[in-house]
């Protein structure tokens, strides 16, 4: 073998396995206020118990995630943090449309106890109805024009635009080609009144690079015997290759020659910076991978451009204006890998310069910490961004430490949200550096200047790179400067505590950048008390003339019990509130009963109920729905649970209840049709007075055809005929995908489904019908799981 080439040996460390909780190898005595109990749940357990907390919270409408009785939140993702800390988040849907910009995300303790709530929103959706004007066509046509050249277009999907400004109903047209002479993957969401453009995302994600290499490494590659490939079966999705698509070859695990132009050199860089990357992640941060659940995203290299990015699928490196060498330096993979971490994290890509400037500067930040945690030799930490690309002949692209040094903004200015993109980062890399390493520098790090004045005490990059991870996990599709503000204090407190250096660092270093307080930020202190407010259950009827009663829950989520008062708000006109009692401690519960006069407006309405402490306030929803009084007897049939997936050879037996709604009780026959070939369901016992219940029993047989069907259970009385469904999802026979059911082009999906397709599993990402698993395009609705 010749000197120059480099020597690659496969990596016999695995990749790291499940959703970390506490970071190996490295003490947090210091970076907690107290040390976690030694039973500590597991991975699967700690997520399990965020979900279920999460959902409470999510269907309460509790805080950040008020809501209105026409919508819902569907989960769709649960990454673990540090400190034991889980993300849960949630798209939000009204009337069945997928609502942009209604994301929201729910904190939990290892314990499963609710610690925190972001919303996008903040509010319920305000709009009057969800009949478009305008076809889906020349919606398609309007968001067609963004782009100079179109390879692929999604249809063209109704959804609700939501902004500060108003609610908007609209179409949402994914397209993939070339803008501005530059590649493209651009959202385009088009307003269904009148066809104008409301907005417009793209998850390409432009940076620069160079040729630099970082010497004689180790990676993880695959193969045996004479056939090797450049693809890490360590680190799931991780590969590298040309612009083809798919990983280098080789007959033996020795790749690269050493040179700038070589491009499999350039691959040796690309992977091993992310393999790094990937490391520091979860010994550092906590986080499963770069996507959070344990997965990657391939690299190319040899694009014919002065340029490197993130197009929402992989990353793609170019070279240096010279053509010495390629975008293949270790901050330079990282940042775009950094892109990655910011789409896969809770409120996706965002829209809008300031968004953009924040995505930017996420990339800078992990480009930073990956080349801390790697500690090169060859490529020694700094703060500064492609210092060795010389890309144009003028050194590095962007100074964190003192951005303007470079033309970029050291302060944050309501020019910010005008600013190109990789200026507008300026700010967020200059409170990253003064967070991790302080205003004084030291460590070989130089000093820095303030926007205030004042001095900033650094509590180390590590312990900054928690912090900002933390906040990204907050993050909602809305996030601005301010907003990282209060997710980053929101990320102090819960990691290292309300009275910590890191809590008073975080908000110095925010000042020292001009990004100014905002009103219930967290506070750094000595003592935090807190509480939670919850409904149970969140909605109810009442008839004008009678009354209705939810049970209000508090808790004491941090500090000491204290004295919290309750009072409702947004009540219809003619519905009276009254709590019993109406001052409870924390960690009590009180009655709230609704009563509504004969003369009450009807319909459904949505009422805040209020908790108010020395602490602050918390808030949630209760959906009340007056109606007139009836006359006569009747009767309601309803199901619990609504739906089951119960696999061949298995059963399932849901609750059938009925109520006595007005006049007197009566004799109800009770039936169950639909069921499939393949499935028998009766009902027991099949004659019930109103009031009382009966159970249905749904019994899947071995060779039952696997899909979902709806069954209908009637109920016959005297006076009336009401009947209620239950979706049965039969699940397929396994086939080496445990049992999930297979993707049926006539199903609608909502994200967190589970299928099984062409021999892999497969989750759907978002609301989809008919939309195939592993077709063109299909990125933007399912994410592969792995092969069966």
């Amino acid at each position: 073998m010749k000197p120059i080439r480099l020597r690659i040996t496969l990596a016999a460390t695995a990749a790291v396995a499940g959703l970390a909780l506490v970071m190996p190898g490295v003490s947090l005595a210091s970076a907690r206020p107290e040390t976690p109990p030694a039973a500590a749940p597991s991975a699967a357990q700690a997520s399990a118990l965020a979900a279920r907390a999460a959902d409470r919270v999510a269907d309460g409408g509790l805080d950040a995630l008020a809501k209105g009785p026409n919508e819902s939140f569907v989960r769709r993702d649960v990454v673990a943090g540090s400190g034991g800390f889980q993300y849960v988040s949630y798209e939000r849907s009204f009337r069945g449309l997928p609502v942009l910009g209604g994301d929201a995300v729910v904190v939990t303790d290892q314990a499963g106890t609710v610690r925190d709530t972001a919303s996008a929103l903040g509010r319920g959706v305000r709009l009057a109805s969800v009949t478009p004007a305008i076809s889906a066509g020349r919606a398609t046509a309007v968001a067609r024009k963004q782009l100079s050249k179109i390879e692929r277009a999604t249809a063209a999907r109704l959804v609700v635009f939501a902004a500060p400004s108003g609610d908007r109903l609209a179409y949402e047209v994914v397209l993939e080609g070339v803008r501005a002479n530059a590649p493209s993957r651009l959202h385009v969401v088009v307003d269904a009144a009148d066809a104008h453009v409301l907005d417009l995302r793209d998850d390409v994600r432009e940076g620069s690079g160079n040729g630099y290499y970082n010497g004689q490494v180790t990676l993880s590659t695959s193969g045996s015997g004479g056939s090797y490939s450049m693809t890490d079966n360590t680190r799931p999705g991780l590969q590298c290759g040309g612009q083809s698509g798919g990983a280098y070859t080789g007959t033996d695990d020795s790749w690269g020659n050493g040179t700038g132009t070589s491009l499999e050199t350039a691959c040796v860089d690309a992977l091993y910076a992310v393999q790094r990357e990937w490391d520091m992640l979860g010994a550092w941060l906590g986080r499963n991978g770069i996507n959070g659940n344990g997965g990657g995203f391939p690299a190319r290299v040899g694009l014919n451009e002065v340029n490197a990015y993130w197009n929402g699928s992989y990353t793609n490196f170019g070279h240096n204006q010279s053509n010495t060498g390629q975008a293949t330096s270790m901050d330079v993979v990282a940042h775009e890998f950094g892109h990655a971490i910011f789409q896969t994290t809770p409120g996706g890509a965002g829209s809008g310069n300031e968004n953009g400037g924040l995505n930017e500067s996420t990339g800078d930040i992990f480009g930073a910490l990956t080349e801390a945690y790697a500690n090169n030799p060859n490529d020694p930490p700094d703060f500064l961004v492609g210092e060795e690309v010389n890309l144009t002949g003028s050194g590095p692209i962007r100074n964190m430490y003192n951005p303007q040094a470079l033309g970029d903004p050291n302060c944050y200015s309501s020019a910010i949200p005008n600013t190109e993109v990789h200026s507008a980062a300026g700010p967020n890399n200059h409170w990253f550096y003064l967070t991790a390493i302080g205003s004084a520098g030291g460590g070989g790090n130089p000093s820095s200047p303030t926007c205030n004045g004042g001095s900033v005490t650094g509590i180390g990059i590590q312990k900054a790179g928690q912090i900002y991870l933390g906040a990204l996990n907050l993050k909602t599709s809305s996030w601005r400067y301010v907003n990282v503000r209060t997710a980053t204090l929101r990320a102090a407190v819960n990691l290292f505590g309300a009275g910590s250096q890191e809590c008073r660092t975080v908000k110095a270093a925010w000042d020292a950048v001009s990004v100014p307080a905002q009103s219930g930020e967290a506070q750094c202190s000595t003592a935090t008390n807190d509480f939670s407010v919850a409904v149970s259950p969140t909605s109810g009827t009442v008839q004008r003339g009678a009354s209705v009663t939810t049970t209000v829950s508090t808790a004491t989520t941090a500090g000491s019990a204290q004295s919290v008062t309750l009072s409702a708000s947004g009540l219809p006109s003619g519905v009276t509130a009254t709590f019993s009692p109406a001052t409870v401690t924390s960690g009590g519960s009180s009655t709230l009963t609704l009563s509504a006069s004969a003369s009450a407006a009807t319909g459904s309405a949505t009422v805040t109920v209020n908790g108010s402490a020395a602490s602050g306030s918390h808030t949630a929803s209760y959906t009340v729905t007056v109606t007139t009084q009836p006359t006569g007897d009747d009767f309601s049939v309803s199901l619990s649970p609504t739906s089951a997936t119960v696999a061949p050879g298995a059963s399932t037996s849901p609750k059938v209840s009925t109520t006595t709604t007005s006049g007197s009780a009566q004799s109800v026959a009770l039936s169950v049709s639909g069921a499939p070939t393949g499935v028998t369901a009766s009902v027991s016992p099949t004659t019930v007075t109103s009031g009382n219940s009966a159970t249905l029993t749904v019994a899947v047989a071995a060779g039952a055809t696997a899909g979902t069907y709806t069954l209908t259970v009637t109920g016959v009385g005297a006076s009336a005929t009401h009947s209620a469904t239950f979706t049965l999802t039969v699940s397929g026979s396994g086939g080496g995908c445990g049992g999930l059911p297979e993707w049926n082009a006539a199903t609608p999906y909502a994200p967190d489904d589970q299928v099984s397709y062409n021999g892999h599993r497969w989750k759907s990402t978002w609301w989809s019908t008919g939309a195939e698993p592993g077709a063109p395009g299909s990125w933007a609705v399912w994410s592969d799981q792995g092969a069966c």
